[in-house]
């Protein structure tokens, strides 16, 4: 938790872009974030009861996440929060992760309000989909295994992807964690040396 904590609060002092309380700019793209992800979550939770076919769900399901992934991906991280990622392969076959963030001078302003859509449909559906996988073995509805391992695995790379967008591509959050885990038992050293 206490990483979490911790790259919120790098990511708030290194924004790279203005925020504005402005109403939505992009409903439309706030609309589809939201869409893609809660639809495949409601027909997982509803199939049981919509249909008795699990081929016609497991597709119906797999269709919806791969139209979140895809668009999340490349559509509403770069208008909603000014963060976009992908793998490139170079000439040598050797693969590449690319992180990037809207310039500082760019005249593009971030709406805190998309801002706050984006992490949390971001952050909130990926731990949705983790609840399924142990509530999916608990219940012994192996059938459903490959399709909850599916919404984990796509939902967690652009989650992957955007903190790493957020908190800088050169940034090991492995180092980034230690350095903060440091730094707080400096705080506490100091503050127990200074004493009342």
């Amino acid at each position: 938790m206490s990483l979490f904590l911790m790259m919120s609060k790098t990511a708030r002092t290194s924004q790279k872009y203005t925020h504005t309380d402005r109403p939505l700019q992009h409903p439309l793209a706030s609309f589809f974030h939201l869409f893609f992800r809660l639809s495949a979550v409601l027909v997982y939770l509803l199939c049981e009861f919509i249909s008795s076919s699990f081929i016609a769900c497991m597709v119906t399901i797999i269709l919806l996440l791969s139209c979140d992934f895809w668009t999340v991906k490349n559509v509403t991280g770069r208008l909603l929060v000014g963060l976009r990622w992908w793998n490139q392969v170079d000439e040598n076959g050797k693969s590449h992760w690319v992180f990037e963030s809207r310039k500082a001078n760019s005249k593009k302003v971030v709406s805190s309000s998309e801002s706050r859509i984006f992490w949390l449909g971001l952050i909130v559906c990926p731990v949705l989909w983790v609840v399924f996988v142990f509530s999916t073995l608990i219940s012994f509805r192996i059938k459903w295994l490959a399709v909850v391992i599916m919404g984990v695995v796509l939902q967690w790379a652009n989650l992957y992807g955007y903190v790493r967008c957020k908190v800088g591509a050169g940034t090991n959050l492995r180092n980034m964690a230690t350095n903060y885990l440091g730094l707080q038992l400096f705080k506490q050293a100091m503050s127990k040396s200074q004493g009342p």
